[in-house]
């Protein structure tokens, strides 16, 4: 399929990063333009910002595993990798004692990766295999066994959207524009059909095609009640000594999918604990996003620059007490909410809206999409023209909406914890909890 010679990406992060790229690359006589809300990229509120994310194969879904293979493939051995932004140290997938989702998924993730790495994933049947594996953690462990995979590893995700960025610099193909965007704008006489965007300073940019891809604020721009859940997942680091480090250094990032709570081995003394769970919801009154513009929605939309709840802290000490007790109790030195665009199953959006003409939707990422980075941008061109893996094409179609009753986050059997946490009540509470 032909592509238009106007295209607007609307979202400077990985899809559309990624997207620019490929368009450059593929369709060389179409104009893209990519608008980014923040002055710099990296945008410091994007969800792909700070030191690490996880790169992994090791996915229940083999179609997502045999695309996270060809994603490390490229980091292994291409320029996305070099420089520190790509380190693979190995994924250790663990669950606790009596946890059957956590157990399941473990053991389907094992089956997959085992296919696609043989001899590097080992099957770690018990607690005593895995302190073998990863001798720096704690006895204090409540695990029955896991597995890890040698040949998973994980990213510096900074460093790696400047250095999306610097390759577009560098082609020159794209055009970079600054500005938030306030609505869609639609064509007068035929109002199915998006023209461009509307600025919150009134400018308005047009294009022949306008792909959203604005993460947890696209709910803001279209109607996705019951197709994506904003939700805040809790992020914090705390400083550690160079003994701590060296001991940390090379051990297998750790996961436990049954709780949600995972460790990356630490650089620059400082140790990240982050939270992969149904994560914290904030509902905002917005205007229904559309040709019309009649009526509000309630809708959960990030809230920028928020510490993390105590309840999220509370929940790190808990994990560190059986991670590293030793540190269980120092200080975090930054906390930070960072922002998913969750779906029902976990699959990404990437396709055409199916109501707006030369819209395009390319969101989901559920909180998984960044290890893809390097592949992720063909596969949404693909979509664009209409030649996307019929699995992928399946899986990333426009989703049934789900109602609200129904869909209060994530079930891809990698989620955990409470559900229906909502972030302000959270915060208002840790409030209280201080006064005390």
């Amino acid at each position: 399929m032909a592509l238009p010679k106007n295209i607007l990406i609307v979202g400077g992060g990985v899809f559309g990063l990624s997207t620019a790229l490929s368009l450059s690359n593929r369709h060389p006589s179409s104009k893209v333009t990519l608008l980014e809300s923040s002055p710099t990229i990296p945008n410091p509120e994007g969800s792909s910002v700070d030191t690490s994310r996880i790169v992994r194969a090791d996915y229940s879904n083999p179609v997502y595993s045999k695309l996270g293979a060809a994603a490390i493939d490229r980091w292994r051995n291409t320029e996305w990798g070099a420089d520190g932004r790509y380190t693979q140290n190995g994924l250790m997938l663990v669950y606790p004692n009596g946890q059957g989702n956590g157990r399941d998924y473990a053991m389907k993730s094992y089956k997959n990766v085992k296919e696609l790495e043989g001899d590097m994933v080992e099957l770690l049947p018990s607690k005593r295999d895995v302190l073998r594996a990863a001798p720096a953690y704690s006895e204090e462990l409540n695990v029955e066994g896991g597995y890890v995979n040698w040949g998973s590893g994980w990213s510096d995700a900074g460093a790696t959207v400047a250095y999306a960025k610097q390759l577009l610099d560098k082609e020159g193909k794209a055009v970079f524009r600054t500005g938030e965007v306030e609505r869609l704008l639609y064509d007068e006489e035929e109002k199915d059909k998006v023209t461009g965007v509307v600025l919150s300073d009134d400018t308005t940019l047009t294009a022949d095609l306008v792909v959203l891809a604005t993460g947890a604020w696209t709910a803001k721009l279209i109607d996705l009640r019951g197709r994506t859940l904003s939700t805040g997942q809790a992020l914090a680091y705390m400083q550690i000594t160079d003994e701590e480090q060296e001991r940390l250094y090379n051990m297998p990032t750790i996961l436990n999918f049954a709780t949600g709570m995972f460790i990356i081995p630490p650089r620059d003394n400082l140790l990240k604990i982050a939270r992969h769970g149904y994560g914290y919801h904030n509902p905002v009154t917005v205007s229904v996003p559309g040709p019309d513009g009649k009526g509000t929605m309630q809708v959960s939309i990030p809230e920028k620059g928020v510490p993390i709840p105590l309840e999220g802290e509370e929940a790190f000490r808990d994990a560190m007490k059986q991670f590293l007790p030793d540190l269980a109790n120092r200080p975090f030195v930054k906390t930070r909410v960072c922002w998913y665009t969750d779906t029902p199953e976990g699959d990404f959006i990437v396709t055409h809206h199916p109501t707006s003409k030369n819209l395009f939707i390319a969101t989901g990422g559920s909180g998984h999409a960044y290890k893809f980075f390097p592949v992720l941008g063909d596969k949404v061109v693909d979509a664009m023209e209409g030649t996307l893996d019929p699995e992928l094409q399946d899986m990333w179609k426009w989703p049934e909406a789900k109602g609200a009753d129904v869909f209060e986050g994530t079930e891809d059997g990698s989620r955990s914890g409470q559900k229906g946490l909502v972030l302000m009540e959270e915060l208002t509470k840790s409030k209280r909890e201080s006064k005390l």
